[in-house]
């Protein structure tokens, strides 16, 4: 009476299957696909990398860590005095030999005119040398032709004595005038050689006592020029700290100039990033101001001669038990084109990245040779000495009887 449901259960089972096996099918096809499709994406991802690599990374050293540095040259006075006027401040530009601070030039001018005073004395008595010279050798002359009077006196008194026209004492007293003319002649003679011996050799304009009344002069004119306190290079003002009326020492920093066509920067690389770096070797760099949107093209200049530390006031001692060692870092300069500079000026601080091109690994990683000229140079204050030189002259002209001697 049972009923056997079997073959129907496994009829219906046997049905399901193909439709969940079909169903299943689609699934794991979009599967596939997505995986071969993530696949071939990593794939070239990597293959995109290592190209990179070969091609650019690997002939590239970078780092954040870089700054704009710069001269930044001190405007100090030479010469004491009281300020009087102030003719720059922060941010203005200025030209080199431009006046920057002037000082009280009454004190200057007083010494000026007191040491072209004692010149034009000095060159006449120096005149009178040379004349005491032309004395002497006329004085000489005289006594020369008195010696030989006194001489023929002698000789002719001495063959009249035996025959008794000429007395002994008459005698005696020729042969002491001969003596007095001799002596005489002796120091003429003397006086001429001192005389002689403070100007042979020499002109007037270049004779010791003139030299050194000119050497005077020179200093009281540098004085007086030196109270207008120029700028050696062209640049801006930063850092003003002087004021009107203050009393200034040489020395006293006053201001500051910046030439911020002359920047560099310093990029600090790790020391593990050194091995290919040379000098010479192309840089290039971003500045934060700018982000991306300019590049400045660089040369590496210098590399490092010691890590930071080993400047500092007071240098790591790492010879402990507790010690760490930590990468440390080389300061690496890098010169930038003025042309770029003036198109997008930096401001010394700034932050910028730095980028090396190290493909070129022929340049040497030290100078082999000194400069062969100087690194900085000004010729703001090479007038002053020539108008000094210019005026000697005209006061040692204007001293003398006529120009030959000059």
């Amino acid at each position: 009476m049972t009923t056997e449901t079997t073959p129907n259960t496994s009829t219906g089972s046997g049905a399901t299957l193909p439709a969940a096996q079909t169903a299943l099918k689609p699934v794991n096809g979009k599967r596939r696909r997505a995986l071969l499709i993530l696949l071939a994406i990593m794939l070239f991802v990597g293959i995109g990398w290592l190209a990179y690599y070969l091609l650019i990374a690997r002939w590239e050293q970078g780092t954040d860590d870089a700054y704009v540095q710069g001269n930044i040259v001190s405007i100090t006075p030479q010469t004491l005095g009281t300020v009087v006027a102030i003719n720059a401040d922060d941010g203005m530009r200025v030209r080199a030999g431009q006046v920057l601070v002037q000082l009280d030039p009454n004190d200057a001018k007083v010494a000026l005119e007191r040491a072209e005073a004692n010149l034009a004395g000095t060159v006449r008595q120096v005149r009178g040398l040379y004349s005491s010279v032309a004395t002497a050798q006329a004085d000489i002359a005289a006594r020369q032709v008195a010696l030989k009077q006194a001489q023929a006196d002698v000789a002719r008194r001495s063959g009249l004595v035996a025959s008794g026209a000429v007395s002994a004492e008459e005698l005696a007293h020729a042969r002491t005038a001969l003596d007095a003319a001799r002596a005489a002649l002796g120091a003429s003679q003397g006086q001429l050689a001192r005389s002689r011996a403070l100007v042979d050799a020499t002109t007037v304009a270049s004779q010791p006592q003139v030299q050194a009344a000119a050497a005077q002069l020179r200093e009281a004119y540098l004085n007086l020029q030196r109270a207008a306190i120029v700028s050696p290079i062209d640049g801006y003002v930063a850092r003003r700290s002087v004021q009107l009326g203050q009393r200034v020492a040489p020395g006293a920093p006053l201001m500051a100039v910046i030439p911020l066509d002359e920047v560099w920067v310093d990029a600090n690389f790790k020391e593990t990033q050194l091995h290919n770096l040379r000098l010479g070797q192309p840089v290039k760099l971003t500045a934060d101001l700018y982000g991306d949107s300019v590049n400045f093209d660089g040369r590496l200049v210098s590399l490092g001669i010691g890590t930071g530390g080993a400047f500092a006031l007071l240098p790591p001692q790492n010879a402990s038990g507790n010690w760490i060692k930590i990468v440390q870092r080389i300061p690496v300069r890098v010169a930038l084109e003025r042309k770029q500079l003036a198109e997008h000026p930096l401001r010394l601080g700034m932050s910028m990245d730095a980028t090396v091109n190290v493909r070129d690994q022929s340049g040497p990683v030290l100078p082999a040779a000194p400069p062969s000229k100087p690194v900085l140079s000004t010729d703001a204050y090479a007038r002053q000495l020539h108008d000094a030189d210019a005026r000697i002259e005209a006061i040692i002209a204007a001293n003398l009887p006529d120009s030959s001697r000059n």
